[in-house]
């Protein structure tokens, strides 16, 4: 297309949106008009900065994009493979999300204990604590924290 064509296109899409600007004007009040107004402006900023046309190979390209994907099984399995992945994604943080809350809620379910080991050891007397390490203890297990 040559300048005349973008030229034309750009007043044409700046009537169809003056055309919302009164409408949206008279329905929603001078705020709604003044958003519809500033989207009005950008066809012809567009068509003098030349990048009208680049948006339209965009289009044209998501387009050529979208038709070759209709026929294409291969890629409605990539699509299917990725659909899967993001249930899996989001399930996964579902659970997740339930097993912190049960942990948090002291909800959640005892382990069994662990066998103790045969020694013939003498036992071991218990570490050292200082007095200030106690009362975080004490703090701790009034509550219910191990």
């Amino acid at each position: 297309m040559d300048e005349a064509h973008w030229a034309a296109l750009a007043a044409t899409l700046t009537l169809l949106g003056l055309v919302w600007t009164y409408v949206s004007y008279r329905r929603r009040g001078a705020i709604a008009a003044m958003r519809a107004l500033g989207f009005t402006t950008l066809p012809v900023a567009a068509w003098l900065t030349g990048t009208l046309e680049m948006f339209t190979e965009i289009a044209g390209s998501v387009t050529d994009w979208a038709t070759g994907l209709v026929f294409n099984p291969i890629t409605w399995t990539g699509i299917g493979l990725a659909g899967f992945g993001v249930v899996l994604i989001f399930i996964s943080g579902y659970l997740r999300d339930r097993q912190l809350g049960r942990v948090r809620d002291g909800t959640a379910a005892p382990k069994p204990p662990l066998p103790e080991a045969q020694s013939t050891r003498a036992p071991a007397s218990g570490p050292a604590v200082d007095d200030d390490l106690a009362d975080i203890e004490a703090i701790l297990k009034r509550r219910g924290i191990t």
